[in-house]
């Protein structure tokens, strides 16, 4: 705490002097941004005290919480390092995320531009929107890796930044600005885990469970404000205080861009961020933000407070993927659907129907994949292509670890309760061993609890989704039939990279003549492509069964037309979740403990 204390007082009195006086521990950058118009930051780090181990300047390879490459490096346009009297020194470009600098103890000043990522195009590994960087005329979006690098070994060194942008702007951020406006940061981590927004924004503010609460949206044409969204989120802030008994930071910032598109929206400690497409604010509009914002703002506990070694000090030269994926990404999603249940925001049928979607979702994609697989491969294309599974069966498995507890518990103990014992017991600066959480968690708690993970965190297993919903009187049923019938082509029709496939086809298809993977040419004589596959799923559902319809498709080269009949088939509903109404006492006890915070 003295060290600490002691940068602070420094800082405060060294950045009014000569840039050569600031302290050797601090590194002090300054970004320009009155001057937009090539799209590209100009960054100057003022240095003093640099050694031979820090010769080697680093962009960051990836960020925590985007589990994707990014080879920030690719965006820099130049680089050059000064000693004290301006004469430049000399450089190389040792890898695509590093220049290293032949006298680090001459420099003074490292000066780069680095492009913004929205409009630089490049060949693989796009940055998501939401954790890249952007330069406008009347806005700017910074995430931290995307401007700042570090001198190698200085990653846990304590840093300032000064902006230079036009008057009128408002700067939204969760990092605190000291007297002589520079922005203040412990460390490297921290700069990455602060995104800024600044320009022409609304601003809104309330306070939540001891904490100041900051709502900064930039919209292109004004026609979403802070205050709109704000009053929209009030309920959701308020179930998240009670879910979370008491926010563990002083301040909380809330970052929304409107603009042209939408692309979702990246978590931090002490702030999130969101990209969506700007259009009237409404109800829909509210409730959409309200949802993703639940999500991000749990985050506050993990991983702020629970996580990983790997987490604390990330390494942003070498992804290195934590396995325990599931507690940062699937418990929160969890903890989303939970919170907004408990607090009234939704009711249980729709929660059901949310967990619905979930199932819907596990069952698209390869359930033999398991959370760690996924955690330890996120990196990896192969991961990538299960990702978004982490935020459907990972918050299945954080529903199902929440029952198991309960029950275990006498319905004294759930997993909210399990989460927030777990965020008294580590905090922002004790993180928990990679290799033993698992074991560290069932001590915890039972040790029935490391079957649990064993089969459905570290193995795939088939999730008991109707044994344990049974135990709160809620019925899972994979298929239930209605009792009505519906038209049906008798196929599925997929859209394959620039083509319409014929897939999953009933008898009566293929003994008229249709194979499986057929390309669909046209349909009642009308071209089909994928852009117009919206109408002609239009002129599908206006068919009734015994309707004859004719489709021409391609096979080998050649054109096989027929004409087959709407078939009638049975409708059913799948992965239903529903209050059973024959549920005994002991299930409707536990239900109720369930339904609210304990």
């Amino acid at each position: 705490m003295k060290k600490q204390t002691l940068f602070f007082l420094l800082i405060a009195c060294s950045l009014t002097s000569a840039v050569w006086a600031v302290p050797p521990s601090l590194l002090t950058y300054e970004v320009n941004l009155n001057d937009r118009a090539d799209d590209n930051f100009k960054v100057t780090l003022h240095v003093d005290g640099l050694k031979p181990e820090n010769a080697v300047y680093q962009f960051a390879a990836t960020a925590p919480g985007t589990y994707q490459v990014m080879d920030i490096g690719r965006f820099v346009r130049s680089f050059q390092a000064f000693d004290k009297k301006g004469k430049e020194l000399k450089t190389e470009h040792v890898s695509t995320n590093q220049w290293k600098i032949e006298q680090p103890e001459q420099v003074r000043e490292i000066r780069y531009q680095i492009a913004e990522t929205w409009d630089t195009k490049v060949d693989k590994d796009v940055i998501y929107r939401m954790c890249g960087t952007s330069i406008e005329q009347d806005h700017v979006l910074i995430n931290g890796q995307g401007v700042f690098g570090f001198p190698a070994g200085m990653q846990g060194a304590p840093l300032a930044v000064k902006l230079t942008y036009p008057d009128g702007w408002e700067v939204g951020t969760a990092l605190d600005k000291n007297k002589s406006g520079y922005y203040l940061a412990d460390n490297y981590d921290r700069i990455v885990d602060s995104p800024i927004l600044l320009g022409r924004l609304t601003k809104a503010q309330t306070t939540v469970g001891g904490a100041a609460v900051e709502l900064y949206t930039y919209s292109k044409s004004d026609q979403v404000t802070s205050k709109q969204l704000l009053d929209g989120m009030q309920a959701m802030l308020n179930a998240a205080g009670q879910f979370l008994k008491q926010l563990p930071v002083k301040r909380y910032a809330f970052l929304y861009h409107f603009e042209d598109e939408s692309w979702g929206a990246w978590e931090h400690s002490y702030s999130s961020e969101y990209i969506f497409k700007e259009e009237p604010y409404s109800a829909r509009l509210a409730a959409r933000a309200t949802n993703i914002a639940a999500h991000e703002f749990f985050h506050v506990v993990t991983p702020l407070n629970i996580h990983s070694e790997l987490i604390q000090q990330f390494n942003f030269v070498t992804p290195t993927p934590s396995e325990h994926l599931w507690l940062y990404e699937g418990v929160t999603e969890w903890a989303n659907g939970a919170m907004r249940l408990r607090g009234g925001l939704i009711d249980l049928p729709e929660y059901c129907q949310e967990m619905s979607q979930k199932v819907q979702v596990d069952k698209q994609l390869d359930t033999t994949y398991s959370l760690s697989k996924l955690a330890l491969t996120c990196y990896t294309p192969e991961g990538q292509r299960q990702y978004v599974n982490i935020y459907n069966r990972g918050a299945l498995v954080g529903a199902l670890l929440d029952i198991r507890l309960l029950e275990l518990s006498g319905g004294k103990r759930g997993l909210r309760e399990v989460i927030n014992e777990f965020a008294t017991t580590y905090g922002p600066n004790r993180p928990f061993p990679e290799k033993e959480f698992f074991t560290i968690f069932a001590q915890k708690t039972y040790p029935e609890i490391a079957d649990f993970f064993n089969r459905y965190v570290k193995d795939a297993q088939p999730l008991p989704l109707k044994e344990y919903f049974g135990k709160l009187g809620i019925r899972y049923e994979p298929v239930v039939s209605t009792g009505n019938k519906l038209p049906s082509l008798g196929m599925r029709l997929v859209a394959v990279s620039d083509t319409i496939r014929l897939k999953q086809l009933s008898e009566p298809l293929r003994q008229a003549g249709l194979q499986d993977n057929d390309e669909l040419v046209s349909f009642n004589q009308q071209p089909v492509s994928p852009t117009t596959f919206a109408s002609l799923r239009n002129q599908i559902n206006n068919l009734k069964a015994g309707d004859t319809y004719e489709v021409t498709v391609r096979r080998n080269g050649q054109s096989v037309t027929v004409k087959p009949v709407m078939q009638e088939i049975d409708e059913t509903k799948k992965y239903t979740f529903e209050p059973d109404a024959q549920a005994t006492a002991q299930q409707l006890q536990l239900r109720g403990q369930w339904l609210k915070n304990l």
